[in-house]
């Protein structure tokens, strides 16, 4: 197998980290794998890529793969998924303009989302009364876990995203010079871009996404399904060397290491001490304020930080039909099951102990709304609205 290089892209941020270090500690060659990155800046890039073979596999957004699976807003390309690459590790930051606005209206660093969220929603309801044009935030795709847990988060909050602020669409590593140019308000990304905004003092992280939703999903190693097909053995060897690459990335001696590795140029390229923050599970909210330990913020292995949880991809779907970029079929269900794929990876990782034996499971987010994925009808027909 080692005599056929298999090409991974991935977007440099901290969560690519399983990647490099299954390149870089021998994870990948120990299982015959000659695996070879290649850095993109954007994430319609990273689709692209794989959709078209230059890529074999991907760090990929979750709603990306089940979107391509259903052909939204590109080609109809069936993926699988057969690894989630952790849990966690995003944030939404806000200007420090608009932060300030935010505290006049009762906000505090680390008040939680509802207390925050309705800070947010009276400075909304200001500029509205102003006649003053809409706060303008950004995600990274509109396929995404951060355009979904934005959203969430702030109708939760009682504010339209669609109608009450505007949305657009940021590669990751220029949303900090956006915000530096007063071009956005805020966005949502994974570290750390986050952090960053707060290092060079032009934003706050008014929000770790885990706070929306505990052991959130995020990213997962996507590929064609075709190709998984052709080649079952390389994917096979490509999950097994990433799952043990997570295990490293996890151990806190590990930490200050692998810091140093993805703030290579090659991989993320932001300073390594802001980087070992969001791997040790501690951020700076405020540049100025003393670091602060966030449990859980980032997980690339434990609590079964790895495993393709179907009822993930399936609560991606329901926010794809809540906001309006797809229509609800009973169809594409199927289809959205068929892309995160537990039984790769139980065959992958056979011999592993702790392997889930289901492939869903119930999930509550911080407005007490519990998801149900074998009732999707019912759940999004209980969501409350904007108004």
């Amino acid at each position: 197998m080692s005599d056929v290089t298999t090409v991974v892209g991935f977007i440099p941020l901290m969560d690519c980290a399983p990647l490099a270090v299954a390149v870089e500690k021998g994870f990948a060659a120990g299982e015959g794998l000659d695996l070879r990155l290649v850095r993109e800046t954007s994430w319609a890039n990273i689709r692209d890529r794989v959709v078209v073979g230059h890529f074999d596999a991907a760090h990929m957004l979750g709603p990306m793969a089940i979107a391509s699976t259903l052909g939204i807003g590109h080609l109809k390309v069936p993926m699988a998924a057969p690894l989630s690459l952790g849990l966690g590790g995003n944030a939404i930051t806000v200007s420090l303009r608009v932060w300030d606005l935010m505290m006049a209206e009762g906000a505090a660093l680390s008040a939680g989302p509802r207390a925050l969220g309705e800070a947010l929603r009276k400075v909304v309801r200001a500029r509205e009364r102003a006649n003053k044009p809409p706060f303008t935030f950004a995600m990274v795709y509109p396929f995404s876990a951060h355009n979904y847990e934005l959203r969430y988060w702030l109708a939760a909050s009682g504010i339209d995203p669609d109608r009450d602020v505007r949305l657009v669409v940021i590669p990751p590593p220029l949303l900090v010079d956006a915000m530096r140019e007063g071009q956005i308000d805020g966005f949502c990304v994974g570290e750390p871009w986050n952090s960053v905004a707060v290092s060079v003092g032009v934003g706050c992280i008014a929000l770790p996404t885990t706070a929306i939703w505990k052991q959130s999903p995020e990213k997962v190693l996507g590929c064609r399904l075709e190709w998984t097909q052709r080649y079952p053995d390389r994917v096979q060897a490509l999950v097994r060397s990433l799952y043990k690459a997570a295990l490293w990335c996890e151990q806190p001696e590990n930490h200050s290491e692998l810091a140093r590795l993805l703030a290579e140029p090659r991989f993320v390229g932001a300073p390594a001490e802001i980087l070992l923050r969001g791997l040790s599970n501690r951020l700076c909210l405020q540049r100025g304020e003393e670091v602060e330990r966030l449990d859980g913020f980032y997980l690339p292995a434990s609590h079964a930080a790895t495993f393709p949880w179907v009822s993930h991809a399936l609560w991606f779907y329901s926010q794809m039909v809540r906001w309006g970029q797809v229509a609800f079929d009973p169809e594409h269900v199927a289809q959205v099951r068929a892309t995160y794929r537990p039984d790769l990876y139980r065959l992958a990782l056979d011999k592993t102990t702790n392997v889930p034996s289901a492939d869903t499971k119930l999930d509550e987010l911080f407005d007490g709304v519990r998801f149900d994925s074998d009732d999707l009808p019912g759940y999004l027909a209980a969501l409350p609205s904007c108004s």
